[in-house]
């Protein structure tokens, strides 16, 4: 395995900075965001990535795929919509040459992400949601094959489960992935959203060569009053990470390892500064003792 930075963990960098901030500090690859590759443009970003001779260790983020769980006509938009941005999204991994293209799948339909409850138009419907994903899957996967594209299910922690993602757990997301072929539909091992779970061990171990992809960084405590940002730099919070790299190498993983941190300090600090203490924490805290 080898370092990458995932580009959210230095967010006021552009492509084009990721790809030289990258190549600075001797990474070889670097984890892009769908939104940061508009800005700078498909085409640019390709060519600076491939310049600079990095891996894409993924494309962040394909999914939302459970809007089709709203009733009648509003449902069935919605998941045409999904559908396509979800196609233009395997497009553009398939561009990049990226290891995978994440996915977030999606929460409760109508629940927007960090938003509250809306006084109507929403589904408690946790169940039916899944189904919505899996229908989903089912449409985009051989999409995805024929462009020699990964999906990458990726479970949140259970926290996220109202607008972010109806997957929970590693096991849902690799039990849900089994429908396809493992070229097509593969898992994220996210430290921060599985490293609670009891059975993560064992769902590693089941996900094999499935796991497409392993993500690090820490679970604060306590949590700030925004949750999402609740990430921090690998050694800053509870999780114990070298049984689970242990266990990821174990299943025959031989990707890279992303570093995806969500944090108002970390953005807020110098980005070169962010990826020195990355490198130093990943040695230190990340890889099983040699």
């Amino acid at each position: 395995m080898s370092l990458s930075l995932n580009q959210w963990t230095t967010r006021r960098w552009s492509v084009a900075e990721a790809v030289d901030g990258c190549v600075r500090h001797g990474l070889e690859a670097v984890g892009l965001w769908r939104e940061k590759v508009a800005e700078q443009g498909l085409a640019e970003s390709v060519k600076l990535v491939r310049e600079a001779g990095l891996r894409v260790s993924s494309l962040c983020r394909g999914g939302f795929l459970t809007a089709g769980g709203l009733p009648g006509e509003e449902g069935r938009r919605a998941f045409a919509q999904a559908l396509e941005d979800n196609r233009r999204a395997i497009d553009e991994a398939a561009e990049l040459s990226a290891a995978c293209l994440v996915m977030v799948v999606g929460g409760l339909p109508g629940v927007k992400p960090g938003e509250a409850l809306p006084p109507s138009g929403f589904s408690r419907d946790v169940a039916g949601a899944r189904e919505r994903v899996a229908e989903a899957l089912a449409e985009l996967a051989p999409y995805a094959g024929e462009r020699g594209v990964k999906l990458a299910l990726e479970p949140l922690h259970p926290i996220y489960c109202p607008d972010r993602a109806v997957l929970s757990t590693l096991g849902q997301a690799l039990d849900l992935s089994l429908d396809h072929p493992e070229e097509q539909v593969g898992v994220v091992v996210d430290t921060f959203h599985v490293w609670w779970d009891p059975k993560v061990f064992e769902d590693i171990a089941r996900a094999g060569r499935r796991i497409a992809s392993y993500q690090v960084c820490d679970y604060l405590h306590p949590l700030p009053q925004d949750i999402l940002l609740g990430r921090g730099m690998m050694g800053d919070g509870v999780i114990d990470f070298r049984p689970i790299t242990q266990a990821v190498l174990d299943a025959g993983y031989a990707g890279d390892v992303e570093v995806e941190i969500f944090n108002a300090d970390v953005w807020a600090a110098d980005p070169d500064e962010v990826v020195a203490t990355m490198k130093a924490r990943y040695e230190d805290v990340v890889l099983p003792v040699r």
